[in-house]
């Protein structure tokens, strides 16, 4: 046992979020489960790997700890210079796009609890997400699309903004779409008025434009709507 555990901590870590990850090219099949590799089980495991290597001294820790803010804060900054992400997902007929910044995990469906008195029609009502309630959104509702055939949503997006969590149901995630921010088109006026209203701006993707939810609105209007 303790001589798995000294080769565990000899083995080189598996960088996989430089290379297909988040920081990498984006190819990796479980970024469409987690969305973030801050969220996947193989970044905690090289986390603990790396921990189990270090020794136990409160100046490694303090030298470790300054490098890794540095680094953090180089990456980011990379990250602002380079390109931003989103979340491609697909709402009856219409697609569009959410900062990936905001999205904390994509989940299945499951029951959804009215709420009395709830007059806005694109409040559904509460569902349970990891033990809390969290309200859940109609997106279709609240941009106006046109109204598909009623079937059930096929996945949920969980969304955190601002300290406030909501959840909108979607029937398709497409996956991630890197741009940068000068890769937004204005909006046409051809969108429905309330779509207009929640869209940063549009993006190209896979050959058709989809709108860029503006989600830090998105979150003021509805906490405006629910309090």
């Amino acid at each position: 046992m303790v001589g798995a555990s000294a080769a565990w901590r000899s083995a080189a870590i598996d960088d996989c979020w430089n290379r297909i990850g988040n920081k990498g090219d984006s190819s990796c099949p479980l970024l469409q489960q987690h969305v973030r590799c801050l969220n996947c089980p193989s970044f905690a495991n090289a986390a603990l790997q790396q921990l189990d290597r270090a020794p136990a001294s409160d100046e490694v820790a303090r030298e470790w700890g300054q490098a890794s803010l540095a680094e953090l804060q180089e990456g980011a900054a990379r990250a602002r210079q380079a390109q931003a992400s989103a979340l491609v997902v697909r709402i009856g007929e219409e697609w569009l796009a959410i900062a990936t910044a905001v999205v904390q995990e994509v989940t299945e469906v499951r029951a959804v609890h009215s709420l009395p008195h709830q007059r806005n029609p694109a409040i559904l009502g509460v569902l349970n997400i990891r033990g809390a309630l969290r309200i859940c959104v109609s997106l279709a509702q609240l941009l106006q699309f046109v109204a598909a055939p009623a079937k059930p949503a096929g996945q949920l997006l969980v969304v955190h903004y601002e300290g406030q969590t909501l959840v909108f149901p979607v029937d398709e995630v497409a996956g991630l779409h890197r741009h940068g921010d000068d890769a937004l088109a204005p909006v046409p006026t051809t969108l429905a008025h309330a779509a207009i209203q929640y869209t940063r701006g549009m993006l190209d993707w896979r050959g058709r434009q989809i709108g860029l939810l503006d989600h830090d609105l998105l979150f003021y209007v509805l906490n405006r709507s629910m309090t």
